[in-house]
């Protein structure tokens, strides 16, 4: 690899470092650990990275230190593991001092564990971004010998949404009657078009978000695992998304795309399924009384982003709000979040946090018939389930507490819940 394409491209990364407008994450990166970002598209893994080398400058490193590169750059087609050695060489010539390595968007480059195992072992500094999950599987843990800490960014909470947009979320200014204004319409947007970091200053953000959607698509789903039937992809894409907050099997999308006249076998639908979600599009919630088996083929499929769900639902926002309370419980904890759904018990339950003893329905409005279903169904489910503590439905606006049949249910807007829980 010519050294001084390597440098322009350092030299034009630092510029870019420079200028860049960074917003603080709840989630920052130390500079004492190796770290792995992974995330969908855009979600903001690079801006943190940003973030920790303009800290690295003000506590005194030289920016000839800072050995950054992204892997998309075009420049860089071609480049491939023999040229690892080149990015060390380059530093070398910079100085004699020692590097801190940023690599973004590296995971298509073959081997790349290993010469990123090579820098840990050698005691230096290495940040890595990529948008696939198969980056925290346990086969590349284990190459990475367990020299790196890795990190879910999701896109923004809708905390650090209000704060990309300057306005304040305390408590004071959600009692504060014009404060409150803004932060409800901040929320409306929210729901609707997600929280890429992005989104907030483009004048045409449903176009941007169809972008990314593109760029996810093709990029990191089509042309990496060479799909040959493109539309059958996309067709099953817009059935998950048209399906959210519904239970859904591999079976049934398969019939589905059938019904519409395309042929999808089975084992076609659970490979195109795990390729959706190691690029982070969804993510899955099991079924918590559903057999092993069961859980991993009945399960209900959420988006990692409302506005990229929000391209396949028009006039649907009760599925946005079921969908970002999950993207919540899902940023909150990742691998404890569960439904219920039982025929022998007829328990229907939206979500189960066995961990904080907790059950959540969402419920766009409560009026008569859905105030009915959904206290009666905690209620139910407080007397089949003893050990839970606490019972809470999540509406776009209403705010009380019901007491029913000796139990106490908290109704909270969700705008509330994203900010106070």
């Amino acid at each position: 690899m010519d050294h001084n394409l390597l440098k322009k491209i350092i030299f034009e990364q630092h510029e870019i470092i420079k200028s860049a407008n960074i917003i603080t994450r709840e989630k920052e990166v130390d500079e004492n650990d190796n770290r792995i970002l992974v995330g969908l598209r855009r979600s903001g893994k690079t801006t943190m990275l940003y973030s920790l080398v303009r800290k690295l400058i003000e506590k005194g490193v030289d920016w000839n230190q800072i050995i950054y590169i992204n892997f998309e750059d075009e420049r860089l087609d071609g480049f491939s593991s023999k040229d690892f050695d080149d990015i060390l060489s380059v530093k070398a010539e910079l100085t004699e001092k020692e590097g801190w390595y940023f690599f973004d968007e590296i995971q298509n480059i073959p081997l790349w564990e290993k010469f990123c195992r090579r820098l840990a072992d050698s005691s230096l500094h290495v940040f890595v971004t990529g948008s696939n999950a198969k980056m925290l599987s346990r086969e590349m843990e284990s190459t990475l010998g367990g020299r790196y800490l890795s990190s879910l960014i999701f896109p923004y909470s809708f905390r650090e949404y209000l704060d990309a947009k300057g306005i304040k979320s305390d408590e004071n200014s959600i009692l504060v009657t014009n404060a409150n204004a803004k932060i409800i319409n901040a929320f409306d947007e929210y729901l609707h078009f997600g929280g890429l970091p992005e989104t907030i200053k483009r004048s045409n953000k449903r176009e941007y978000i169809s972008s990314v959607y593109s760029k996810v698509l093709e990029g990191d789903i089509i042309a990496r695992h060479k799909i040959r039937n493109p539309l059958s992809l996309r067709l099953m894409v817009k059935k998950i998304a048209e399906s959210v907050k519904d239970t859904i099997s591999y079976n049934r999308i398969s019939s589905s795309l059938k019904s519409i006249g395309v042929s999808i076998n089975t084992q076609t639908v659970i490979d195109y399924l795990s390729y959706i979600e190691e690029s982070y599009l969804i993510f899955p919630v099991k079924n918590f009384f559903s057999h092993f088996s069961e859980k991993e083929s009945m399960r209900k499929n959420y988006f990692l982003d409302n506005g990229i769900l929000s391209l396949f639902l028009f006039d649907k926002d009760p599925l946005l709000l079921e969908n970002l309370v999950a993207i919540e419980l899902h940023r909150r904890n990742v691998e404890s979040v569960f439904f219920i759904k039982s025929a022998r018990t007829n328990l229907d339950i939206d979500f189960y946090l066995p961990l904080e003893s907790t059950l959540i329905q969402v419920s766009y409005e409560l009026d008569q018939n859905s105030f009915e279903r959904e206290v009666n169904a905690l209620v139910k489910a407080k007397k089949i389930m003893p050990d839970v503590q606490r019972l809470i439905i999540l509406t776009l606006n209403e705010s009380k507490t019901i007491f029913e049949e000796g139990v106490d249910v908290e109704v909270i807007p969700l705008w509330k819940w994203l900010l106070k829980e």
